[in-house]
């Protein structure tokens, strides 16, 4: 195995398994500018090498990811940027959940091809209750989930558990153990072709890569206008003061 890093994102790579690991505990694996940045470059270093056959998505701690870092959120073109990047990697990429995952961490979840989670896994569509909503992340995800089900827990903010996120299509799979959940998974991608894998993922991605042609631009802008209205400022300033923002009823 060999292994190597950044600040805030570990690379180690195994019989062509590459595991990308958020490593940020003390934000709870929060998307700040900098996990995003070092993120994206560890994926586009898969994608380059030919030793690389999958990568594994994975985190440190009980959060795969709290969402977007409010005291140091990424430019949101960046973050559209690494959701494409995973989405058109010519590799299949596997999110390996045993935790919980909130916000704009569903959309990292939502971008991987294949995505399996520990059964006391729970999802939570957050933004609401800060005053924004989840736009760029609707990306990779609206492509794939079930439409009723999207629209219950973007609306209400509810938290969901990992039967729920397999019943409308966040993810692959639920298991106890998620290491021997995947591992027929990956060991499927060792015996397929690297070029039969590429061109099997463009087919499976052609929704959702017409879904980032057609709407990013226009979710980038509605994001960034959601994100400096005075509710949004409200809700963010609420949620750092840990108190209720003033809407709650």
């Amino acid at each position: 195995m060999t292994t190597t890093g950044t600040e805030t994102v570990k690379a180690a790579t195994a019989r062509g398994i590459t595991t990308l690991t958020l490593d940020s505990p003390a934000n709870r694996n929060a998307l700040s500018a900098r996990l995003v940045g070092e993120l994206a470059d560890a994926v586009a270093e898969c994608g380059k090498d030919p030793a690389v056959r999958a990568v594994v998505l994975t985190h440190t701690g009980t959060t795969f990811s709290a969402g977007a870092d409010l005291k140091e959120p990424p430019n949101p073109y960046t973050f559209v940027a690494l959701l494409r990047r995973i989405v058109e990697l010519p590799k299949p990429v596997v999110a390996r959940v045993d935790g919980h995952v909130r916000a704009g961490g569903l959309g990292l979840v939502g971008a991987c091809d294949v995505a399996a989670a520990s059964a006391g896994s729970d999802f939570a569509f957050t933004e609401v209750r800060i005053g924004v909503a989840p736009a760029v992340i609707s990306l990779p995800l609206l492509p794939r989930l079930e439409p009723r089900a999207a629209a219950r827990y973007y609306l209400s903010g509810e938290r969901f558990d990992a039967a729920e996120a397999t019943r409308m299509g966040l993810l692959t799979a639920v298991a106890e153990d998620v290491d021997e959940a995947l591992a027929p998974v990956l060991d499927g991608f060792r015996k397929a072709s690297p070029q039969a894998l590429d061109a099997t993922k463009q087919l499976l991605t052609a929704r959702v890569r017409e879904t980032f042609d057609r709407d990013a631009e226009d979710l980038v802008q509605r994001s960034a206008s959601i994100f400096a209205s005075a509710e949004a400022r409200e809700g963010m300033t609420a949620f750092l003061e840990r108190r209720d923002p003033a809407w709650v009823l």
